[in-house]
């Protein structure tokens, strides 16, 4: 193998990723590979969770690789099993990626290519990367549930519950899900949201507490969210009094220019906590279901918790 660090390749590959087009991905990967002359293994994923116990009980030995090949639901696994192994490495976990799901938004902040060989050339030939990692704590996860990219709750949650049940390309699967949402326009939670020494209450329709920066394959919640820097960005909107306005807004986060609009607020801190005083949360975690309608959110930072192979 070329790169002088990393001993072997253990590749999860969730073979439903991008409605199928995982699975047509793997002859290429298996040849890339075999060529390269590299120490590999590709497990292929059966179901939900799968990922994550194949990686809590893979026999890993020092500097091997694990690589998420799928989308953001089968980066997440890969990410809770190495973070909740038995077995504690005296470096942090060394995590890659094969951008081959159907949003690989959180791939999109490092830069990874959507290209399958080019993506392949990063895990051999890439540098090694420190990574931020999230942690919610509520819902349906009381002791918790790491995280990559971002905790989603309300308007765009309820988007990428929609979208996921759409038989089209992601981007226009999200677009035609936040139309529907427009429409439906449900009420608001009022929330407490409480990070570093600021405190803000309101009905907020977005609010969005990030490690990488686009959500929804076109919106960028935190368009300036850094992988490497001990903190996670908050931005959270304040209801708009019109369906017309919450459009002007949601363009702005297909562009990343929502921050200081009219009732947006941006942040960044370590530690964050969300208190539902009217309605309830609907939230996410890299697509992963954290509550339907749920009270009270903990999420925390945990700086360079894994090394990432990174351009």
């Amino acid at each position: 193998m070329n790169s002088p660090v990393i001993n072997k390749l253990w590749i999860i590959l969730n073979p439903t990723a991008g409605k199928g087009k995982a699975a047509g991905e793997y002859p290429k990967i298996e040849y890339f590979l075999k060529k390269e002359g590299c120490d590999f293994e590709i497990l292929l994923t059966k179901g939900p969770s799968d990922g994550l116990d194949m990686v809590r009980n893979l026999n890993l030995g020092e500097n091997d690789a694990v690589v998420a090949a799928g989308g953001d639901g089968t980066c997440n696994e890969v990410v809770n099993g190495l973070l909740t192994r038995s077995q504690h490495p005296a470096s942090p976990p060394i995590f890659g990626i094969l951008p081959v799901g159907r949003g690989n938004d959180f791939s999109s902040t490092p830069g990874i290519s959507q290209d399958t060989v080019t993506a392949l050339e990063t895990l051999l030939r890439g540098k090694l990367l420190p990574l931020d990692v999230g942690f919610v704590k509520g819902g349906f996860f009381p002791k918790g549930r790491y995280f990559v990219n971002g905790v989603g709750i309300g308007f765009d949650t309820k988007v990428g519950f929609d979208a996921a049940k759409m038989k089209i390309k992601s981007g226009l699967a999200y677009a035609v899900g936040a139309l529907v949402n427009i429409v439906r326009y449900d009420p608001s939670p009022v929330l407490r949201i409480r990070y570093g020494d600021k405190e803000e209450t309101l009905p907020a329709v977005i609010a969005s507490i990030m490690n990488g920066r686009r959500m929804g394959g076109s919106f960028y919640m935190g368009p300036n969210a850094l992988l490497d820097d001990g903190e996670l960005d908050i931005c959270f909107l304040r209801r708009p009094p019109t369906r017309l306005k919450l459009i002007g807004a949601v363009i702005k986060y297909t562009k990343g220019t929502q921050g200081g609009s009219e009732g947006c607020y941006t942040g960044r801190a370590a530690h964050f906590q969300l208190t539902a005083l009217e309605g309830g949360m609907m939230a996410h975690c890299d697509g992963e279901t954290i509550c339907y309608d749920g009270k009270e959110l903990e999420i925390s930072c945990f700086p360079g918790a894994l090394r990432l192979i990174g351009v």
